[in-house]
């Protein structure tokens, strides 16, 4: 009997560090490994959307900040504002403005989104300037680096990394079979 050669696996297990929507004992967990900037991921962020909508309480979903900043000069700072939302149990009404409105992400538009979600804009720009959340966002990029994302959007399905097209019906395909082989 020959067994199929898993991909990478995720080096740091989903725990409470992360930001989830669904349940944690969810048949399949997606995380995604993600650049507020990259257009990529933001052709991403609907079909997850949508992936979410059709799975329900059979699966959950994880993000984590995988800034590429050499090449989208405002993820860093766009990773940074999420997580400050997050502190505020805002995090994924901060993640949607910021992919829906990828073309803006300097200072004074994560200010403003962080306003509109009830935050203080001086005290999110101050942590922002001084790179309050760097170190947050640093340990969501090196555990992808140790789990062999080079880019993005890099997703995991139940721990290992989906090498395969992330279309909708590639990737409902691919959380449909790990939900199966789950429930074995």
């Amino acid at each position: 009997m020959t067994t199929k050669a898993q991909g990478p696996t995720l080096t740091l297990p989903v725990g409470a560090r992360d930001h989830a929507q669904g349940p944690a004992a969810a048949t399949v967990t997606l995380v995604e490994y993600g650049d507020y900037e990259c257009p990529y991921c933001g052709r991403a962020y609907p079909i997850v959307k949508e992936l979410q909508q059709r799975m329900g309480d059979k699966m959950r979903f994880v993000f984590r900040n995988f800034p590429l900043s050499e090449i989208h000069p405002h993820a860093a700072q766009a990773a940074q504002a999420a997580e400050a939302a997050g502190e505020q149990g805002k995090f994924w009404e901060m993640h949607d403005l910021l992919f829906e409105n990828q073309n803006a992400l300097g200072l004074v538009h994560l200010a403003a989104y962080g306003e509109r979600l009830g935050m203080d804009p001086a005290a999110l720009t101050e942590a922002l300037q001084r790179n309050a959340f760097e170190e947050r966002v640093r340990e969501d990029f090196m555990s992808g680096v140790r789990s062999g994302v080079n880019g993005t959007p890099t997703f995991f399905i139940n721990g290992t990394r989906h090498d395969g097209p992330w279309d909708l019906p590639f990737l409902i395909a691919a959380v449909e079979t790990a939900a199966r082989h789950r429930a074995q």
